[in-house]
């Protein structure tokens, strides 16, 4: 056989099983890692792992974490289903496998928080942050109200008397595991307090009552239990900061003043107007009158004359009735001058 060829194969052969040693090292340390840690993983379920294209490392360190914190012993976190298989077909799904196992060691190092691996998956695959819901659990988490970033300064309110009170709370919850699955978010719980505060103020008599007693605020908020249905559960509900702001009361009544006036105003106008309007019909109707009388009086020397004519009237009584006519426009002026 040419020695070339010889060469060749002894090479390839070399080659084949550095790999396949330095292949069998690796799955022999993951699975030395096991086995001194007391996890039941073979060899074969590590190979299988990469074909089944699972990071077996990240298994085994899940499964190592777990057996250290004591959640393979038969804890009081039901971690019965809590296996390697378990985790692959969480890892598989698009979950994330050490915040699973963070959230269940932490949950376990609480003692009064009960989740189970199945809880903590479904959590886990819901697209909520497990670790942190678990971490809100233990620690209440503080919300303000109204929330930063929303462009309000503070929630403002009226109570009957009509003044207006600028106020700002901040509410403690403590993250609800068993309705995170379905349960509101943040944004509810503060449109639900916010809206609690403003009824609560809007019923008060006088804002003073409120602000001799704030915490007139919080319990009535508190009895309508806002967080039914929520992801959380809320502790408290401090007010920080309460304000007085306008009289709106006296606003609106001074608006509806001024509405008032202009009302009054234009129905005056048009009244203005009527009698104007009612002016320039009695002026026509004098003028007419006038009119008619100017037509009447030119039909007195028509009526004298043919009166002439016809011998009715002497030129004797003629006379006398021009002087009685100068006898009245005189008795006429005299009295207009007396009157002056």
């Amino acid at each position: 056989m040419n020695p070339i060829v010889i060469i060749a194969i002894v090479a390839f052969v070399v080659v084949v099983g550095l790999a396949f040693l330095a292949f069998l090292m690796n799955y022999a340390k993951l699975y030395l890692q096991c086995r001194m840690s007391g996890v039941s993983i073979g060899i074969a379920d590590l190979i299988g792992m990469t074909f089944r294209k699972v990071p077996p490392h990240v298994i085994v360190r899940a499964m190592i974490m777990a057996k250290e914190a004591g959640l393979l012993d038969g804890g009081p976190v039901g971690d019965v289903d809590m296996t390697s298989d378990s985790l692959e077909a969480h890892h598989l799904s698009g979950g994330h496998v050490y915040q699973v196992i963070r959230a269940l060691v932490a949950a376990n190092k609480a003692k009064t928080i009960k989740l189970t691996f199945r809880e903590a998956t479904a959590i886990d695959l819901a697209g909520r942050d497990v670790l942190e819901s678990v971490q809100t659990s233990v620690y209440p988490k503080v919300i303000d109200c109204p929330a930063k970033g929303s462009g309000k300064a503070s929630l403002d309110a009226v109570a009957k008397d009509g003044v207006q009170l600028k106020v700002r709370a901040r509410v403690t919850v403590r993250a609800n595991l068993q309705q995170l699955i379905g349960g509101a978010g943040e944004e509810t719980i503060v449109a639900r307090v916010g809206e609690g505060i403003v009824s609560a103020i809007g019923s008060a008599e006088r804002h003073s009552d409120v602000l001799e007693n704030p915490d007139m605020i919080s319990q009535t908020v508190l009895k309508r239990r806002l967080d039914a249905q929520t992801a959380f559960e809320i502790v408290s509900i401090d007010i920080a900061d309460i304000d007085v702001g306008d009289h709106i009361g006296a606003r609106l009544e001074a608006d509806q003043a001024e509405a008032d006036t202009r009302v009054a105003r234009a129905r005056s106008e048009g009244r203005r107007a009527m009698a104007a309007a009612e002016e320039q019909e009695n002026t026509a109707s004098i003028e007419n009158s006038r009119a008619l009388l100017v037509a009447a009086e030119a039909e007195v020397p028509k009526a004298i004359a043919d009166a002439f004519r016809g011998g009715q009237l002497a030129i004797m009584e003629y006379y006398k009735l021009r002087n009685i006519d100068a006898d009245t426009d005189m008795r006429t002026s005299i009295a207009e001058g007396t009157r002056t």
